[in-house]
C-alpha cells in the first residue's frame, strides 16, 4: 500500500512553510466537526513515525492513539480546532468544517506560506491554498493532520458519551449507526445533536 509522503509539501519551494489541513466529522449526527492543521519539519518525520502513517480511516483506533503524541511531540506546530454543533445548524456543515479549518490554521503559532487541505473546498486562508482529493493518502501531513484530528474527536465523543451512554458514542462517535438512531428515536435528541441532520430533525418534528 502506497503511503503519503512530503512530495507535496516540497512543491511548494525550498523555503515555504507548509500546514497540512483535513477535517473529521462532517457525517456524524452529533458532536463537533474538528479540524487540524499540522507543519512538519522540512526532512519530515522519524523514519520510524512516518512509515506507520496513513490515512486515519485506514488505521486502527488504537495506532492514531499511538501515533497523535508522537506528531505532536515532532511537528513544528500543530493545532486543532472545532466547529460546534450550533454552528454546524448555522451555517451548514460544509462552512462549519471550512471553519474548523480556518481556526486550526490561525491558531498554530506559526504563520504558514501555503496549506495543502484535503478535499476539494478551501477555507479563506491569509497563505497560499491548494486542495488536494484524497490528500490525507498523499500527503504526509495532511495524514498527520487527520489523525490528529480524529484522535481529538474520538476523545471528546467519549466524554460526551459518558453522559449519554444510550446513544453508544463510544463506538460510533456521533455516526448513525444502529444504535444510535435507536436511542435517537427511543429518548429522542439531545443538545449535541445537529438539529439540521434528517435523522435528527425527523424526530424533532414527531416530538412536537
Amino acid at each position: 500500500m502506497e503511503r503519503p509522503d512530503l512530495s507535496l509539501e516540497t512543491a511548494c519551494g525550498p523555503d515555504a512553510v507548509v500546514c497540512g489541513v483535513d477535517e473529521v466529522g462532517r457525517g456524524p449526527l452529533a458532536g463537533p466537526v474538528m479540524a487540524a492543521a499540522v507543519i512538519l519539519p522540512p526532512g519530515g518525520l522519524p523514519e520510524a513515525i512516518a512509515s506507520r502513517i496513513h490515512d486515519s480511516k485506514k488505521l486502527t483506533a488504537r495506532a492514531r492513539e499511538a501515533l497523535a503524541p508522537l506528531i505532536r511531540e515532532h511537528a513544528l506546530a500543530v493545532c486543532v480546532a472545532e466547529a460546534s454543533v450550533a454552528e454546524i445548524d448555522d451555517i451548514n456543515i460544509l462552512q462549519a468544517a471550512l471553519l474548523a479549518m480556518r481556526r486550526a490554521v490561525e491558531g498554530l503559532g506559526v504563520v504558514p506560506t501555503h496549506a495543502l487541505v484535503d478535499g476539494n473546498k478551501a477555507p479563506k486562508l491569509a497563505c497560499a491554498v491548494q486542495t488536494v482529493v484524497k490528500g490525507d493518502s498523499t500527503s504526509l501531513s495532511i495524514a498527520a493532520a487527520s489523525i490528529v484530528a480524529k484522535v481529538e474527536r474520538d476523545r471528546i465523543m467519549m466524554e460526551l458519551h459518558a453522559q449519554f451512554p444510550d446513544f453508544a458514542w463510544d463506538r460510533n462517535a456521533g455516526y448513525p449507526s444502529a444504535a444510535h438512531l435507536a436511542a435517537l428515536k427511543r429518548l429522542g435528541a439531545t443538545p449535541h445533536h445537529r438539529t439540521t441532520f434528517g435523522p435528527v430533525s425527523q424526530v424533532l418534528a414527531l416530538r412536537r
